[in-house]
């Protein structure tokens, strides 16, 4: 026991042994060949992705402000953006519930490929505002990477159902050290892909090498989630009985599996949903008004140019890589609840000597700690509603408790934007920064007497051990 308890966690490794996959010094094993080479499949796909992600999110918004998008304008992009995320997230969390969470994970990663080899060969403004939309384009803000777009709920589903219970905090906290990982692999190509100066003679050229990379990083992770069998992803009957105390059979008659496969809101998780959709709607207000722009901030308040900036997302995202490991640790000390609300508080504290920073290293810093700490809590917000929804309704409760979010997230970079050009680059930073303690405390006060099943019975089993 005493050595699994200090496992080593210090490098990661996309891979498949038939056995386990991981970390180098820690065993990860899902107890079945195919769940094993399953979840490798996600991880490097979430990886891929996440570098599409990190890529265009450094040079999206910067490249559209050298174009003549000013703020405002760009603002309204993320728009369109966010609106069309959103509705296409929650038509994938429903139907991927009844028919299944593959053919997203392969198809949508195209869109992004589609957009990253328009934005290489295109200058027309229409076109990219089409094409950054269905692509979902800008979205990561190239630190945050935590995101892989609107198929996030489905991949989120599978990750539960090949995971278990037991498991499930330390496999969402793997899949963000991956993102991170993917992250750093965009930010390094971003940093020696783009201008290292602010002088551009033609942006088209200049920036075309990154978006084909964003193309083929995209490209790939649809094309490794083709190797993904859902089926291996199943909780057999042991796990459900071990994970969820139901006893539930796996098997069901041929008219309840019709009645299953179609397309409905998920009923059972109603409490649970209407709580998160206020919760989600405060926290993706704050995040638009900084989230998106957390380059452009950096190019117009500290004057880098896209490759410095690059190289800066590099360094945080490689050392906070490995920070979504203690997640589980947290949240095994602190319960899941409070370990997320402490860390909510503290993310949405530290906006605010952020927006204030006398100078870049300073607010390179301030962001590296903040960057720490919210790799943390991005897997412990997803493990808790996927553990309370019921689990026909994983992937519509993941996709519809995000929408009021997105749409928030959408709604708010437009009057971010208009602040920037004409008011103040600090307040929109202030502004997220107060609405995410808000959040805190709404989230505290919605969950606080509802921790996931796992918890509780940890907590109980004490005393029935010793009666």
């Amino acid at each position: 026991m005493g050595s699994r308890n200090n496992n080593r966690e210090a490098v990661y490794i996309l891979a498949s042994s038939g056995q386990y996959v991981g970390f180098i010094g820690d065993r990860f094993d899902l107890g079945t060949k195919a769940k094993n080479k399953d979840f490798a499949i996600l991880l490097l796909a979430r990886a891929l992705m996440s570098g599409a992600r990190a890529l265009s999110g450094v040079i999206a918004a910067i490249y559209l402000s050298i174009i003549g998008f000013n703020a405002f304008e760009i603002g309204m992009v993320f728009l369109a953006i966010g609106i069309f995320s959103a509705v296409l997230s929650s038509l994938i969390g429903l139907v991927s519930d009844q028919f299944g969470t593959k053919p997203f994970l392969v198809v949508i990663p195209l869109f992004a490929c589609l957009a990253g080899a328009s934005f290489a060969f295109s200058d027309n403004h229409v076109l990219l505002i089409l094409m950054a939309t269905l692509g979902t384009f800008g979205r990561g803000a190239g630190a945050g990477a935590g995101a892989v777009g609107p198929y996030q709920p489905a991949e989120s589903s599978l990750l539960l159902q090949i995971s278990g219970h037991k498991k499930r905090n330390k496999a969402f906290a793997m899949m963000a050290s991956a993102s991170a990982f993917g992250a750093v692999v965009g930010g390094i190509l971003s940093a020696v892909m783009t201008p290292g100066t602010h002088v551009v003679h033609s942006a088209l050229a200049a920036y075309r090498d990154a978006f084909l990379a964003t193309a083929v990083l995209a490209g790939l992770a649809g094309a490794v989630a083709i190797a993904l069998n859902p089926d291996s992803g199943r909780l057999e009957e042991s796990d459900v009985v071990d994970d969820l105390d139901a006893g539930r059979e796996e098997t069901e008659s041929a008219a309840a599996v019709k009645v299953k496969r179609s397309i409905k809101f998920p009923h059972k998780s109603k409490p649970l949903l209407y709580r998160l959709w206020l919760t989600n709607g405060i926290n993706g207000l704050g995040v638009g008004f900084f989230g998106p722009f957390v380059s452009y901030w950096f190019y117009k308040r500290f004057n880098l140019s896209t490759a410095e900036i690059g190289y800066l997302f590099v360094i945080l995202n490689a050392v906070t890589m490995f920070s979504t490991l203690s997640a589980s640790r947290v949240a095994k000390y602190f319960g899941i609840i409070k370990a997320t609300v402490y860390l909510r508080t503290v993310q949405g504290i530290l906006l605010i000597p952020l927006a204030l920073s006398p100078n870049v290293y300073v607010a390179g810093a301030v962001f590296l700690v903040r960057s720490l700490v919210q790799r943390m809590s991005v897997p412990l917000r997803q493990s808790y509603v996927l553990a309370m929804a019921d689990e026909t309704e994983r992937a519509s409760v993941a996709a519809l408790s995000n929408f009021p979010s997105q749409v928030a997230m959408s709604a708010s970079p437009v009057l971010a934007g208009y602040i920037y050009d004409e008011i103040s680059l600090a307040i929109p930073f202030e502004i997220a920064g107060v609405l995410q303690l808000i959040n805190s405390i709404v989230y505290w006060e919605f969950f606080k007497n509802t921790p996931p099943e796992d918890e509780v019975r940890k907590s109980v089993q004490p005393s029935i051990s010793g009666n």
